[in-house]
């Protein structure tokens, strides 16, 4: 069992900044690769960032490539997600989620790949 917690979410101006971290506890975190998700109100889930376990590999959306840094500090069991230049269509719940380690491109981006998720947090962008 994995269990996440997110946190940093908030309410933020476009062109703004905010960290988003997860932290995880339960089975070895360093082995596991950890993702973002959002989820916008009437629209489906969608793949935001993700990880490998050694933190070696990242992958992105296009939507947030340039603009999004996602990290992992395997000591802390965290990850995190440091979002820049946010724009009003960034507004959505961000979840975390830790799935089976993996480097297939295709594969970390799927939802289903993922075992745990966290509960969410909000970040609201105004324009």
């Amino acid at each position: 069992q994995v269990q996440l917690v997110e946190s940093g979410g908030g309410l933020v101006q476009a062109g703004g900044s905010l960290r988003l971290s997860c932290a995880a506890s339960g089975r070895t975190f360093s082995s596991v690769v950890m993702g973002w998700f959002r989820q916008a109100p009437g629209k489906e889930r969608e793949f935001v960032a993700a990880i490998s376990w050694s933190g070696s590999t990242t992958y992105y959306a296009d939507s947030v490539k340039g603009r999004f840094t996602i990290s992992r500090d395997n000591a802390k069991n965290t990850v995190y997600l440091q979002m820049n230049s946010l724009k009003p269509e960034d507004t959505a719940v961000y979840s975390c989620a830790a799935g089976p380690n993996s480097h297939n491109d295709y594969v970390v981006r799927r939802a289903t790949r993922y075992n745990y998720w966290g509960q969410g947090t909000q970040v609201t962008v105004s324009s």
